[in-house]
């Protein structure tokens, strides 16, 4: 709707058809949609719920999948790596098929993206349970965890994709765009937060059984010993799937709240000028578009940077610095450090601009990786890297999507009259960082294969710890330092912006001036 509310909320004289509406009538429908530019706090803060269930999900599955595979599915390396890689890379083709599919969507009672969030929730959180769930026919174990690993991860993308492009639909204004990204950014790391705790406070009350030492664990396996680590090795795989139950049922109150509490809006301009082009001639231009091209490919190094942190971060804490019982507080600790300073980077790329933030942001990981590869094994000076990283954590969480709305704008100056590409964006930035994570994550799983990791081993050989030291700090300090380089090439400063919001602003004032209510007329005409 080109006020920015759904039909059924507007004025009486709004569902009138426009040759029914008297002359002095229609200055009244040209101005309503300035008034209607502010979000609420309550309309913020509903759109940030939405982000919680990717973020939650992701972050139990980021920290957690690869450990589970290895130490409680007692699956193979090999078998672990391949399943990992294929189901990031899924997840990865996934973004721009459902980008593809969204972009073909036509408007509904609903709006345009959510159908999308509705109706793929349900199947999600079945999908995302099954992942948790030990099947009993330990043959076909790796082939389970591929097919519904692939599975939530689409339903997901089902959910983000049209989730992240709402960014575009919520406010034409750039101040309450922003605003509502901080508002989302601060939610979604709090989902972190959330599938952190939830997934480490009650994975870590189970205890995990390991082998004292490997060459024995036919011996092990006899007796006593092997009834005591069986029970064990059950208790811990329920304790898992108590925690998939309970994040499962986050996501669905986060889905409910963000249907309800947000409206999607039409751009006034694009709904009198754009003209429908296809997936394809939308997708060149898109990939043609020099900004975004520079934005995703320093983003695309420094988000790998981070996401092998990430993946291999539980078995650093456990087997390279000792720390079998305090993994997921460090996590916890990283999490809350994040949250609680989304909101002071949110006054800072304010006040300093957005690309400095993303240099003074991003680059304070360095130190304290650097500090992580050196120092001797101590849990005090950990804790105290664990907060100082997650200051970092926040910027790289709040930054990419605080920028791409602005690559968005500098395209519809250029291309006026496109329609549809936004999920294009939002879909393809998303498929380069998890395409890169899934060979992260494969490459760095298989890299413990070769370095001869023991399946629940309470210790790990040397080469096993060398490994996993340095895909925690040495490859992300290169990764991050490679990325800021890549950031200096990023056109849009704050000049720019504030040039691209004046000819946005204009162009809506010119539509809204022509013909905003003969544009609403027809809206509501074919919705109801």
């Amino acid at each position: 709707m080109a006020k920015g509310e759904g039909a059924e909320s507007g004025s009486a004289a709004g569902l009138l058809p426009t040759s029914i509406l008297q002359a002095g009538e229609r200055p009244a429908q040209v101005k309503e949609p300035k008034k209607q530019q502010q979000l609420s706090i309550c309309n913020k803060l509903c759109y940030a719920v939405g982000g919680a269930p990717y973020q939650v999900t992701g972050c139990a599955l980021g920290f957690f999948l690869q450990i589970y595979l290895l130490d409680v599915a007692q699956v193979d390396p090999f078998s672990a790596s391949i399943i990992l890689f294929v189901g990031r890379a899924w997840d990865a083709i996934t973004d721009p098929l459902v980008g593809f599919c969204i972009s073909k969507s036509s408007w509904t009672r609903l709006g345009r993206l959510m159908p999308w969030i509705i109706f793929s929730t349900p199947l999600a959180i079945i999908a995302y349970f099954l992942i948790w769930f030990v099947p009993d026919f330990p043959r076909g174990q790796a082939l389970w965890y591929l097919l519904f690993y692939c599975l939530f991860e689409t339903l997901v993308t089902c959910f983000h994709v049209p989730y992240s492009a709402l960014t575009m639909f919520i406010s034409t204004e750039q101040s309450e765009r922003d605003s509502a990204t901080a508002y989302r950014m601060t939610v979604e790391v709090m989902g972190t937060v959330l599938g952190t705790a939830i997934q480490g406070q009650i994975v870590g009350q189970a205890d995990t059984p390991c082998l004292q030492d490997p060459n024995d664990s036919a011996v092990v396996s006899e007796g006593v010993n092997r009834t005591h680590s069986t029970t064990s090795l059950k208790e811990t795989q329920n304790a898992y799937l108590l925690a998939a139950g309970v994040i499962a049922s986050i996501y669905v109150i986060c889905a409910v709240i963000l249907t309800v509490g947000v409206r999607e809006q039409r751009e006034p301009y694009k709904t009198q000028q754009a003209e429908h082009m296809s997936f394809f001639r939308g997708l060149r231009l898109v990939m043609s578009h020099g900004p975004y091209v520079k934005l995703i490919t320093g983003f695309l190094f420094t988000s790998l940077a981070f996401m092998l942190v990430e993946g291999n971060f539980a078995l650093f804490c456990t087997y390279t610095l000792g720390f079998r019982n305090e993994f997921q507080n460090l996590l916890l600790a990283i999490m809350l450090s994040a949250t609680f300073t989304i909101p002071i980077w949110q006054w800072f790329l304010t006040r300093f601009g957005k690309k400095t933030a993303v240099y003074i942001g991003i680059s304070s990981a360095v130190p304290f990786l650097i500090l992580v590869a050196f120092m001797e094994s101590n849990l005090i000076v950990t804790y105290v890297v664990a907060v100082a990283a997650g200051i970092s954590v926040a910027a790289a969480f709040l930054l990419p999507w605080s920028m791409l709305p602005d690559v968005i704008d500098d395209f519809h100056l250029k291309q006026p009259h496109s329609r549809g590409t936004e999920p294009i964006f939002f879909s393809f930035y998303v498929f380069f960082t998890k395409f890169a994570s899934g060979v992260s994550l494969g490459i760095s799983t298989l890299s413990l294969d070769f370095a001869g990791y023991q399946t629940r081993g309470c210790s790990q050989p040397a080469h096993v710890k060398f490994t996993l030291k340095m895909l925690v700090t040495i490859a992300p300090i290169v990764l991050i330092l490679l990325g800021l380089l890549l950031f200096r090439l990023y056109p849009i400063d704050e000049e720019k912006r504030r040039q691209n919001k004046k000819a946005l602003q204009a162009l809506r004032d010119e539509a809204s001036s022509s013909g905003c209510s003969d544009t609403d007329s027809t809206e509501l005409a074919s919705i109801l």
